[in-house]
């Protein structure tokens, strides 16, 4: 089987044009680590830029890696004419049994859908939830990228959604759907835990506003009047955008806060290695990166009743859950594991246990071939007269 992947480099977004390798981010990374591990499957990565990146031909046996230069005309200003354009000449090339586009936010999915092949698509994040959370404004970034969500499913040959939560919003409009939650990297199950003191809480997400992040600090502020904590917040921060100077304000203000900046793969292992707990206060999730990753590196777990939360950890049993709109929910799920090691140890090996069984990469990546070959069969088929 050969599979053409459509994915985001990275370098191209962060503008790290000089890096030799590329970078997919947390969850597309796991995947290839686990279709590389199914020597039968052949993997295309295919990715736009805008400009030469120094790469390898091949990531891994099986993994071959193509980036394709698309002018700043060809992108969103542009309807991403020129990267569709590009990707289709491309797939002509490799004559994919099936193309794969991850997320609705770019070309990707858009790749996918208008490639001429069997495809389907894979919803990290519903733009439409963000957009409508954020009060998206007419012809911004979310506004746009939700409404191309909207147009790109119902032309798709099947999405993955990586929650109920997903599924739900995408029933409606997508022909199939399956639900799969993303890999998480191997390496975290292999995460030390040492404690530190005083006690590490670690929040791990981009500062934006449906990340909730300034209601968490508010939340606590009671409770580090009584108990001695750090709150370490890793992520990226546009320091021109006012909820985060906002949040920026509130860090500054606090001893018992500290924003580090996004932290790469080591860096955040070391982090959760420290970690007494993680905790994710947001407003709209999918499939966070940073539950599966306190999850298999055997972290507690305090994270937001919403979304596709509920389907990663168990109230009670792998973790705990609060109601992010609500300040005492939020401080009564954190002060419980800080104030219980035993209970916040015996979750966190039942939630380890899980991320084994469901979110290694392949695992996931074996789920993921699976619904290949379903797709391609079905194209196959002759239709019904």
């Amino acid at each position: 089987m050969r599979v053409a992947i459509l994915v985001p480099d990275n370098r191209q977004e962060f503008h790290r044009y000089s890096d030799p390798e590329p970078y997919f981010g947390p969850a597309p990374t796991a995947l290839l680590s686990g279709l590389a591990m199914i020597p039968d499957c052949e993997i295309h990565i295919v990715c736009c830029v805008q400009r030469p990146l120094r790469s390898p031909s091949k990531l891994a046996g099986n993994i071959y890696y193509h980036s394709l230069l698309v002018p700043k005309w060809g992108w969103m200003r542009g309807a991403y004419l020129g990267c569709l354009g590009a990707i289709r000449r491309k797939l002509r090339e490799i004559t994919p049994d099936l193309v794969h586009g991850q997320g609705t936010e770019r070309y990707c999915a858009l790749g996918a859908v208008y490639s001429g092949f069997p495809n389907v698509v894979t919803l990290h994040g519903n733009m439409r939830r963000v957009a409508k959370v954020n009060q998206a404004q007419p012809f911004s970034f979310l506004w746009l990228a939700a409404r191309m969500e909207r147009w790109m499913l119902p032309k798709a040959g099947g999405v993955v959604c990586l929650s109920t939560h997903t599924q739900r919003q995408v029933q409606a409009l997508a022909r199939t759907t399956w639900v799969l939650p993303n890999a998480v990297a191997s390496s975290f199950f292999d995460v030390p835990r040492h404690a530190v003191a005083p006690s590490q809480i670690l929040c791990v997400a981009n500062i934006l506003y449906h990340k909730n992040q300034t209601q968490l600090i508010r939340a606590l502020d009671p409770l580090a009047k009584k108990t001695d904590f750090e709150l370490i917040f890793l992520g990226r921060a546009a320091t021109t955008d006012s909820y985060a100077q906002e949040f920026l304000l509130l860090v500054r203000e606090r001893p018992w806060c500290r924003f580090q900046g996004f932290a790469n793969q080591p860096e955040l292992q070391t982090a959760l290695s420290r970690a007494a707990l993680l905790v994710l206060p947001s407003l709209e999730e999918n499939c966070p990166m940073a539950v599966l990753e306190a999850m298999a590196a055997g972290v507690p777990v305090a994270a937001a009743n919403l979304g596709g939360v509920p389907d990663l950890i168990a109230h009670n049993s792998e973790g705990l859950l609060f109601d992010p709109t609500q300040q005492e929910s939020i401080r009564g799920a954190i002060a419980e594991l800080l104030a219980d090691d035993k209970k916040a140890a015996g979750l966190a090996a039942i939630a380890k246990a899980k991320a084994w069984r469901c979110f290694h990469p392949q695992k996931v990546a074996e789920k993921h071939v699976a619904i290949y070959h379903e797709v391609i069969t079905k194209s196959q088929a002759p239709p019904v007269v």
